[in-house]
């Protein structure tokens, strides 16, 4: 598991009351969603990309693959590149046909989760193909909205992981498929639907997860300023923070991650998307004949960067 947490010097959430924009049943499966934070968030060019994720890549060790499952953040690269590239580094790209990409609503309310209503997403590499026959599969189950090619773009959190899962799928680039998936702010009993949903997905090994969340905003623009004086200076307290949380991920145990949000109200904003992964697990078939169920998933963090200080302004 991999992780950042933003300050008040970085991205910020943006949460609007704009009514969303879902179509229900609408494809554009031969329209394209433009990397439209490329050249901010992260490098627009090519060669310079490659190069940085090369860099991350190369730095971090595979200590914990191969992965079926990573939580990865999703602010600027600037930010949490380095970060990130310890939990695609753990990914087995030789046996990845097709990539689950889960990421929090920053923009709009959702009540449930949505679809893209393009064929494709573009990268500075190359475009990543959607997997229109498990949309249909999805869309099969009456539980999954279309969002707007502007909706869509306007999202970062499924966006930021993309350079990342083109970079290292790179050499397999012809041979697999990606389904993004953007989770809105969901009820305990709708994770537990949604995990269920897609809990058939995540036992095939053909299959990866991406969960993109970052973890505690901490500060007055994010309206969270919980601070437990005895774990020492303002950092030490959201880090501890935020690994209490991860512990608790750890475990595997959707009931008791709810119950640490509703307690210290943490601000991690891929909780959600974190909440359906945690109950895909629970709903994996409990089989000795299985190589991968509930009993024998395991998970560990495999980094979490330190921070020196942190001021509230």
């Amino acid at each position: 598991v991999v992780n950042t947490y933003t300050t008040e010097s970085d991205f910020s959430k943006k949460i609007t009351s704009e009514p969303p924009q879902y179509n229900s049943r609408i494809s554009m499966s031969n329209n394209i969603r433009k990397a439209s934070h490329a050249g901010s968030w992260y490098s627009g060019s090519a060669k310079e990309l490659n190069k940085q994720l090369d860099g991350w890549l190369n730095n971090a060790q595979l200590i914990h693959g191969p992965a079926r499952a990573v939580i990865v953040p999703h602010a600027g690269y600037v930010y949490c590149g380095e970060c990130a590239a310890f939990a695609y580094r753990q990914i087995s790209p030789s046996v990845v046909k097709r990539v689950f990409i889960l990421g929090p609503s920053h923009h709009v309310r959702l009540g449930g989760c949505a679809l893209s209503s393009v064929g494709k997403y573009q990268t500075p590499f190359y475009d990543l193909v959607i997997d229109q026959q498990v949309y249909s599969e999805l869309d099969a189950t009456g539980a999954f909205e279309r969002m707007s090619v502007g909706v869509d773009e306007d999202e970062h959190s499924l966006e930021m992981t993309l350079p990342y899962v083109a970079k290292v799928m790179e050499d397999f680039k012809n041979s697999f498929t990606i389904v993004p998936v953007m989770v809105g702010s969901l009820t305990p009993e709708k994770e537990a639907t949604y995990g269920r949903i897609l809990s058939s997905y995540l036992a095939d090994p053909a299959n990866l997860f991406v969960i993109s969340s970052d973890f505690c905003h901490w500060g007055s623009r994010f309206r969270y300023t919980y601070y437990e004086e005895s774990k020492g200076p303002i950092y030490q307290s959201i880090q501890s923070l935020d690994k209490l949380g991860m512990d608790i991920i750890e475990t595997l145990k959707p009931g008791d991650f709810t119950e640490y949000l509703h307690k210290f109200g943490n601000t991690i904003c891929g909780r959600h998307p974190i909440g359906v992964l945690l109950n895909a697990v629970n709903s994996l078939p409990d089989s000795e004949h299985s190589e991968f169920n509930a009993t024998t998933v395991n998970v560990k963090k495999v980094k979490y960067p330190g921070l020196n200080k942190l001021k509230e302004n």
